[in-house]
């Protein structure tokens, strides 16, 4: 099992095969939109890794900008975004913290499992870490633009239980005025050998035996959604 940073590094082809099995019933669009409809917005995608989001954002936005620290995974995505029929997608190598676009330019700025890490990573500072990032949303931000942050809330689980290094970063999410629910988005593998081989590999030997022990082909997974109009 690779750690995240192995993963954003050099695992770009595994993590795309496993993102494309996550989300089977596409409730990922249907909670964004609810929020903010992405029809004609002007979209930032931090942290957008191989285009999780930022693949079906392109086809209703009237434009999107999507930036990772990761060139690999941004080699990914450009891959992807070459069978979509847009062409008014930027994407660019940068940390979410400090973005080269302009600033009041976005009516939706959007982090997938990504704007965690300014915690995560953070150290005895991640709180500040957080603010930087929340500071450069603010800046991209049209006045009344809406930030949406979507995270894990417990993978290999039919209702929410948020790993636990991530509460308190939730709790400082909610501190800053963000609202919050959460909603499936289960994996749906081709094989139950490929639910083995993927869950191992990407969520370690204990997602591994309790796929193996219920047989799974489907894997449950909560995600949390948080979002702030500013």
């Amino acid at each position: 099992m690779p750690t995240e940073k192995e993963v954003y590094d050099s695992h770009a082809n595994q993590y795309e095969l496993l993102i494309l099995r996550e989300d089977y019933e596409n409730n990922i669009p249907e909670e964004i939109n609810r929020i903010a409809p992405i029809e004609g917005l002007n979209i930032i995608d931090l942290g957008a890794g191989t285009g999780r989001l930022t693949r079906f954002l392109a086809e209703k936005a009237r434009q999107l900008a999507a930036c990772d620290a990761s060139h690999h995974m941004l080699t990914q995505a450009s891959e992807v975004l070459k069978t979509k029929k847009t062409s008014k997608t930027l994407l660019s190598a940068a940390d979410m913290r400090q973005t080269p676009f302009a600033s009041h330019s976005a009516d939706l700025v959007i982090a997938g499992w990504s704007f965690c890490y300014l915690a995560v990573w953070g150290g005895d500072n991640w709180q500040q870490e957080v603010d930087n990032g929340l500071a450069e949303v603010r800046r991209l931000l049209k006045p009344g633009g809406v930030m949406i942050v979507l995270e894990n809330y417990g993978t290999g689980y039919e209702s929410p239980n948020p790993p636990p290094h991530l509460n308190a970063y939730f709790e400082y999410l909610k501190q800053k005025g963000f609202s919050s629910s959460w909603f499936r988005t289960d994996f749906l593998f081709k094989s139950f050998e490929e639910a083995l081989a993927l869950s191992g590999f990407f969520f370690g030997e204990e997602y591994e035996a309790k796929v193996r022990k219920n047989k799974w082909t489907i894997l449950p997974e909560c995600t949390g959604i948080y979002w702030l109009r500013m």
